[in-house]
């Protein structure tokens, strides 16, 4: 097994670049960004060498469609979402080195640079296919610019890359109907040119550092996805694509074309680091050239197959980069038992929380990294923020700092007392704190947050357990000299605490480290037993964490109640209107009033009645599929209205003549068409 804990010159970290079309949820924090926080804290806290990448994503086609529907140019959406996002990002505590963006000017030259290199090499295929062209807009059509039905479920407004009603992948040629987002119109096939990446040439190169070099030290859901990729057989993949929105083709012959920006986008990770040495006045390549440097990814599970093989492949085959050391990706969050949806507005997004949840920052960090989706989807939960807030930050760490600090200021005026002699329990404790930075550490090297945020806080469990046990309230009168040894050891805890939380809960940290009154303190400081000396005065408590009270987490659940309410409305919007017909069409069909004189249940079936009609012109069965709706016995003498010249077709050995109007809700329930006076039967209905 690869020793992840091999040391290394210099770390860059990078994290998945957000998507400039919309704001951060909690999603996105659980998934990606606070572990790749975390462990850049960590290194930093170490010494080493990092530097920590994030940036917008700000190409694609989504992007376009929204900027459309809003009536604005696709810049104007990415300058709204990057300053949302980044502002959200920096509020949040979330320390990047750098957060960038792909629209500037810098990327567009490095992922230019980077496809020319590869293009030069002979290392892209160039293939001439046909793709949906809108004649009219005089534009190829992306796969979510055509719309038309699913094959699968029917659903009339499916993607050509996606049914959102069914969840079904497809590609445009499936749809049913195609029809171009654009202009309303059919679309037509036209031959276009466009580059692709051989990831089928380079299957052997990647058979062997996936799935020979990292079987023991990647994650189990990010090997699987990559061994599922390899062994089904990887085929080339388009980088470019034909859009007036992203880096142009930097080679002739490209009139009209961008890079895909599943290419362009890991890119940024580079082009960030250029900017921040720009910035800095220090040299880029070492962290991104130099095999001494670790390379780690934090993505999403839906990032896994463009971080471990497309990316890395180009990289690779570009010749100069190394590739990433670890793509430790996470599964997916869930929020009240339902998949987060920005569609739908399903989401805790962190620029409300922030606005709602003032100063309680480390309060979702600490939520979202302990139920952290490390190797399946999880969930959150409103009530379990509330609980894990209130039992657990409130009730074990700020408890235990804030009954010590509180203690010695009332027994020592505050300052730290003079530790004495140790009784067995002392040196058990000690013992174990000394532990910690070890075991947490090594926690977050191998990429294991949440067993990583337990440690820390068993260090907190270990000091509210030994000051209940030694109860130095109680021995302050009989034995002052024990008392002043069980406050040093627990103020020991705190400082110890303020180091080792702080890649968790950095907010908290820096209110831990003012209330001891010491400048921050690194991980090699951790563990010891004398951090502060005796006489050391701290400064006067005050709470870490305050409780969160059930009329605030109502509002949140009320929030979510009213959205889930509002997409139900949603749904029941009116299916529009069918093609027209011509009015010698019309007239062909012959409507009349009727009566129901007979009805009875078809043996054997859910929804068939077998009715007769007495339509005025004759008596006639009729078989309809109503039988969920209505009782036989409750519909006899019921007035309707009747297509009598339908051609007879047999239902279940029935044959039946005619068919019943029935109106349609969104909910799918069926009522009668009747006339609202008591008109004769075979009445024309006009």
């Amino acid at each position: 097994m690869k020793n992840t804990r091999e040391k290394f010159k210099r770390y860059t970290v990078t994290s998945a670049l957000p998507y400039a079309n919309g704001p951060l949820h909690i999603g996105h924090l659980a998934g990606v960004y606070i572990p790749a926080d975390i462990y850049s804290r960590y290194l930093r806290s170490k010494g080493e060498d990092v530097i920590f990448i994030g940036g917008s994503d700000e190409h694609g086609v989504p992007i376009t469609i929204k900027a459309r529907e809003q009536g604005v140019t696709p810049q104007e959406i990415v300058d709204k979402y990057h300053k949302i996002i980044k502002e959200s990002f920096e509020q949040f505590g979330i320390s990047f080195d750098i957060y960038s963006r792909t629209s500037n000017k810098i990327h567009h030259e490095t992922a230019a640079d980077i496809f020319r290199t590869l293009y030069e090499k002979n290392e892209f295929i160039e293939q001439t296919s046909l793709q949906y062209y809108d004649e009219e807009t005089q534009h190829f059509l992306a796969d979510r610019y055509i719309t038309g039905t699913c094959p699968h479920c029917g659903y009339e407004n499916a993607y050509g890359d996606q049914c959102e009603n069914c969840g079904t992948s497809l590609s445009p040629n499936e749809l049913i109907n195609p029809k171009s987002l654009l202009s309303g119109n059919v679309p037509v096939r036209k031959e276009t040119k466009h580059w692709y990446l051989p990831l089928d040439k380079y299957t052997p190169w990647l058979r062997e550092w996936i799935l020979e070099s990292h079987k023991n030290d990647w994650k189990t859901n990010v090997y699987g996805q990559c061994k599922s990729w390899i062994n089904h057989g990887l085929k080339p993949r388009a980088v470019t694509r034909d859009l007036d929105w992203g880096i142009k083709v930097p080679v002739e012959d490209a009139e009209g074309k961008v890079l895909y920006v599943w290419f362009d986008a890991p890119i940024g990770y580079i082009s960030a680091t250029k900017e921040w040495a720009q910035e800095n006045n220090k040299n880029w390549e070492p962290y991104w050239k130099d095999k001494e440097t670790k390379l780690v990814h934090f993505i999403g599970k839906d990032n896994i197959v463009f971080h471990c093989i497309m990316f890395p492949s180009i990289l690779k085959n570009e010749g100069t980069y190394i590739v990433p050391d670890n793509v430790p990706a996470n599964e997916f969050l869930n929020l009240e038992g339902n998949k987060i949806s920005t569609s739908r507005n399903w989401a805790v997004w962190l620029h409300e929380y922030l606005d709602e949840f003032p100063d309680k920052q480390d309060v979702l960090r600490y939520v979202l990294c302990s139920n952290a989706p490390e190797t399946k989807d999880n969930d959150f939960t409103w009530k379990d923020f509330q609980a894990k807030n209130n039992n657990e930050l409130l009730a074990i760490f700020g408890n235990f700092v804030n009954r010590t600090v509180v203690l010695t200021h009332k027994y020592f005026n505050g300052l730290v007392p003079e530790i004495g002699e140790l009784t067995e329990l002392d040196k058990t404790v000690l013992k174990e704190i000394k532990a910690y930075p070890e075991k947490i550490g090594k926690s977050i090297e191998n990429y294991r947050f949440r067993e990583a945020l337990n440690e820390m806080m068993n260090l907190a469990r270990l000091g509210n357990k030994y000051l209940t046990d030694s109860e130095p309230w109680k021995q302050i009168k009989s034995n002052k000299e024990r008392v002043k040894t069980i406050l040093n050891i627990s103020l020991q805890i705190c400082a110890n605490l303020s180091i080792l939380a702080e890649p968790f809960l950095p907010f908290t940290s820096n209110k831990l480290i003012k209330i001891l009154n010491i400048s921050a303190l690194k991980w090699k400081d951790a563990g010891k037993p004398d951090i502060l000396v005796s006489g050391h005065q701290l400064n006067k408590p005050f709470y870490l964490f305050e409780k969160i009270e059930d009329p605030e987490i109502n509002t949140q659940i009320q929030k979510l109640l009213n959205t889930k309410k509002n997409n139900e409305e949603e749904k029941k919007q009116i299916n529009p209107a069918k093609e027209n017909i011509e009015f010698d069409d019309f007239v062909k069909l012959d409507l009349r009033t009727g009566t129901i004189i007979e009805a009875e249940k078809v043996p054997k079936t859910k929804k068939l009645l077998k009715l007769k009609i007495d339509t005025g012109i004759d008596k006639r069965l009729i078989v309809s599929g109503i039988a969920e709706y209505y009782k036989p016995e409750d519909i006899i003498g019921q007035k309707i209205s009747i297509l009598v010249n339908l051609a007879p077709r047999k239902l279940r050995g029935i044959e039946s003549n005619g068919m019943i109007l029935m109106a349609k809700n969104s909910e799918g329930k069926l009522c009668f068409v009747s006339p609202t006076e008591n008109f004769n039967n075979g009445s024309e209905i006009k």
